[in-house]
């Protein structure tokens, strides 16, 4: 019973991991239909720029828990900042173009931008351990998890069902939908499909630079970290069906957990179960297993 509890608390913890950062590149895609590449920088900035000023905000005087609210103002600014600089410097002028090209051009930004990163931060690894250590430790069936990982879990949560509130009870939301379907209509209907681009895509930065925010005082933060996280991202989508929210819950579920019932059991084949489940469900499913349904043009 133990051990369950063991592999479903670590499950669950990094099902939220993947989670948070996914939904930003889901969002984007349902929108946009972006393969954006460049989500994994989002995640590798958000992570160190946590860090750095977590490690700025104890060095002074300020109450403890004013490092939280350095999190969360690292991820907005990582996120409003490379959100509009690469949408509208790069990105709008691509809308046009074929999908395979916009893949070609994030993914040259991704390796560009990775080189940004150890220009600022260097190839030394970076730690943020005070907002982890403040919240101790809890007892669970006489097992023992650090509050702070399972706060992330009531993140996802809040995250998660904030953008699905928001997709489909406000008119935000609304104008959305009616891009996502045709975006020609959108335009003669007088919505600012430009604005909506832009909104869209600083929303999913933040998303992708909150997941490198929040979980930087779990890990030591070094140079390649947005290599291991934009695959798995892109495992979780495909899986849940790109354009998902619900799809990309779905699929942060079955890749968390199964990945940690594989560490605890078998950790050798811990990669090959991920790739194992996207493999089948595409081999059943090939638009993943909530993939939005497509308007149709009569």
């Amino acid at each position: 019973m133990q051990e369950l509890i063991v592999i479903l608390v670590d499950g669950l913890v990094f099902s939220s991991y993947l989670f948070m950062v996914a939904v930003g590149l889901t969002v984007i895609f349902g929108v946009m239909k972006i393969l954006n590449v460049t989500h994994g920088s989002f995640y590798a900035f958000g992570a160190y720029m946590s860090a750095t000023l977590v490690g700025i905000y104890y060095e002074t005087d300020l109450p403890e828990f004013g490092g939280f609210v350095a999190i969360f103002a690292a991820a907005i600014i990582v996120g409003v900042f490379f959100g509009i600089i690469l949408e509208r410097g790069l990105l709008r002028f691509l809308y046009h173009r074929d999908e395979h090209i916009i893949v070609l051009a994030t993914f040259a930004m991704f390796l560009v931008l990775e080189d940004v990163l150890l220009i600022i931060w260097g190839t030394d690894p970076y730690f943020a351990y005070q907002p982890m250590a403040l919240l101790e430790s809890v007892d669970i069936a006489e097992l023992t998890f650090d509050v702070y990982s399972l706060t992330l879990i009531g993140l996802a949560v809040i995250v998660g069902l904030g953008l699905w509130l928001g997709l489909t009870k406000t008119k935000w939301g609304k104008l959305l939908l009616a891009v996502i379907f045709d975006r020609e209509i959108s335009e003669a209907m007088g919505i600012n499909v430009t604005i909506v681009f832009m909104a869209t895509f600083v929303i999913g930065a933040i998303m992708g630079a909150l997941g490198g925010a929040y979980i930087a005082p779990t890990i030591s933060v070094s140079p390649g970290i947005g290599v291991e996280v934009i695959v798995l991202s892109f495992a979780v989508v495909v899986i849940g069906g790109m354009g998902s929210i619900p799809g990309a819950m779905i699929g942060a579920l079955l890749v968390g957990i199964s990945r940690a019932a594989a560490v605890h059991k078998f950790p050798e084949i811990e990669l090959f179960v991920i790739y194992a489940i996207m493999a089948a469900v595409l081999a059943f499913r090939p638009e993943g297993l909530f993939a939005p349904a497509k308007a149709r043009k009569i």
